[in-house]
């Protein structure tokens, strides 16, 4: 006759799935209480200089709502994954989208200025985007 006998061990730990840090890149952010805000995503960063201290930008606008959104006019300022709130941006500007109709992506470029010089300026996936809605109000 054979007799097997175990030992209980403790169950294994569980991980809990790791939640986005600030230092995660991903689409922009919004902290404006703008109704449009929810259903806009700006994401895919692109920076070229186009002078000492001018910048051109490229994104693209993803309207995520199942309605036409107009034009709207963002301000959008671009930082690290690394900063914390208070530091100042790698670059600001205004931005012009035009119409999106449900579901759509729009290509978009804006003219910037920044303190940096070409090499200085973070890779894309380091870049992180946050927006206002300036237009049309709310």
């Amino acid at each position: 006759m054979l007799i097997l006998t175990g030992c209980s061990s403790p169950a294994p730990e569980t991980k809990q799935a790791k939640q986005p840090t600030s230092e995660t890149p991903g689409p922009a952010t919004t902290s404006g209480k703008h109704p449009l805000a929810k259903f806009i995503e700006l994401s895919g960063f692109r920076i070229k200089e186009s002078g000492s201290g001018k910048l051109e930008v490229k994104f693209i606008a993803v309207n995520h709502s199942e309605a036409d959104l107009g034009d709207l006019e963002l301000h959008v300022r671009l930082v690290t994954s690394a900063s914390k709130p208070g530091d100042e941006p790698v670059t600001q500007f205004d931005a012009k989208i035009p119409s999106l109709g449900p579901r759509e992506i729009k290509d978009v470029s804006a003219q910037a200025t920044t303190k940096l010089r070409l090499y200085e300026l973070p890779d894309w996936q380091f870049l992180r985007g946050e927006f206002d809605i300036l237009s049309p109000a709310p």
